[in-house]
């Protein structure tokens, strides 16, 4: 039986070297996990993925829960998941801390500039990955159109735009589609009530809590992101345009170039992308006025951001392999992950808009929404740093900490002009 204290140590490195994005995590969890030692068989594997991009929430950091629950039950996938959480959380507070001091130095701008310029190309290199493994057909292509369309031209809601997928994807269900027999190593087991209703507990605490003492503000951030927790299909990429929409525009947390500076920070720590939430929460939390409301934000927004991923991975876990035998499941998720690409290319517009133009103005006509850069507002530093992340990631195959680095290093060149 592996002991606790190797999994922690395993993970913890994990942890500590998890940059690049859901797809880096999951290949260097799979050199860990697979390739260096015989914790888990590569049809294991696979199959642990599948039903980690079956459920809402990071699906890098489920992964890691649910191969530490394999290994060794509820304290294994606890401690697992969250050492691969917990050094870009750090990170992510220090950084949320100088930002708040010193973002608007001019030094500070001109290396944020780098940095979200090469994100504006991380962001396009992942749409360009996800889009080719996603649509395979017209019924795919549509359904990112209209979810494209749904959310960057209607405002429609997140939540609505998943649920249409899901049932879109269900009701292209072939009617001679049978159930997969599961696998020789399928196993079994049950989901123990009483650890749901501990989870769930955890999870939902704080809101009763802060409702009771009169935390007016936290109370609106718990509950803005636990409901994020439950809809968060398709990677922090899919929801990130639905957060800052809300975050911006309905609760007038930060400012748009926040948002912006938000996901770009995010990019450089490791961990899971969705860390951007701990970010905003304390900046948000800090915008009132102290540094240690920041702080408690943060946490707050890190707790119901990643408590209830071990509720879905424990409620899951024992019944993998017969969730991911029925058909009608699998094409309501192709579905979704269909729909994610157009939403995540929502996303990329957006960010880049921002990031191009220091000015985008919003233009209503009827039902339609659209942002529109002002022209005079175009920061042309923004277009070399964009071709070296390119050169770099693409062509030079270099990966993202040091891709991040130099076009930091080079924002900060060109602002000193």
């Amino acid at each position: 039986m592996t002991s606790l204290t190797t999994i922690a140590s395993v993970f913890g490195r994990i942890g500590l070297l998890s940059f690049g994005g859901p797809a880096a995590q999951i290949a260097l969890m799979h050199r860990e996990l697979v390739e260096e030692r015989p914790w888990l068989s590569e049809e294991q594997f696979l199959r642990a993925l599948s039903f980690c991009m079956l459920l809402p929430g990071p699906e890098a950091m489920q992964l890691a829960t649910y191969a530490g629950w394999r290994l060794r039950g509820i304290a294994g996938g606890v401690i697992a998941g969250g050492l691969f959480v917990l050094p870009g959380a750090v990170v992510i507070a220090l950084l949320a801390l100088i930002y708040a001091s010193h973002g608007t130095r001019p030094e500070t701008a001109a290396i944020l500039l780098g940095v979200k310029s090469c994100v504006v190309m991380i962001v396009a290199q992942a749409l360009w990955r996800l889009s080719g493994k996603a649509l395979k057909g017209w019924p795919d292509h549509a359904a990112a159109a209209l979810s494209f369309l749904g959310i960057y031209a209607l405002d429609l809601p997140f939540p609505l735009i998943i649920g249409l997928a899901a049932l879109w994807g269900a009701l292209r269900l072939p009617p001679d589609a049978a159930p997969m027999p599961p696998p020789a190593d399928a196993g079994g087991g049950r989901t123990s009530p009483g650890v749901l209703l501990l989870w769930a507990g955890l999870w939902l605490a704080p809101l009763p809590l802060l409702w009771l003492t009169g935390q007016e503000m936290l109370l609106a951030l718990a509950g803005f992101f636990a409901k994020l927790a439950v809809v968060t299909f398709g990677g922090a990429y899919a929801v990130l345009a639905y957060m800052a929409q809300e975050v911006v525009q309905t609760h007038g947390w930060l400012e748009a170039p926040q948002m912006v500076d938000a996901l770009g920070l995010a990019e450089t720590t490791p961990g899971p992308l969705i860390l951007v939430t701990q970010f905003v929460g304390q900046l948000a939390g800090h915008a009132e006025g102290w540094m240690w409301l920041g702080l408690a934000a943060g946490a707050l927004t890190l707790w119901m951001t990643f408590v209830p991923c071990y509720l879905w991975t424990f409620a899951g876990a024992p019944h993998v392999e017969t969730l991911l035998a029925r058909p009608r499941l699998r094409t309501a998720l192709a579905g979704i992950t269909a729909a994610v690409v157009g939403v995540i290319l929502n996303l990329s517009l957006w960010f880049a808009l921002h990031v191009v133009f220091g000015e985008v103005v919003p233009l209503s006509l009827g039902p339609v929404s659209l942002d529109l850069p002002v022209l005079p507002s175009f920061r042309w530093q923004v277009l070399p740093l964009i071709a070296l992340a390119a050169i770099l990631l693409i062509w030079a195959r270099r990966g993202v900490p040091l891709t991040l680095s130099v076009c930091a290093l080079a924002g900060w060149t060109l602002g000193t002009f």
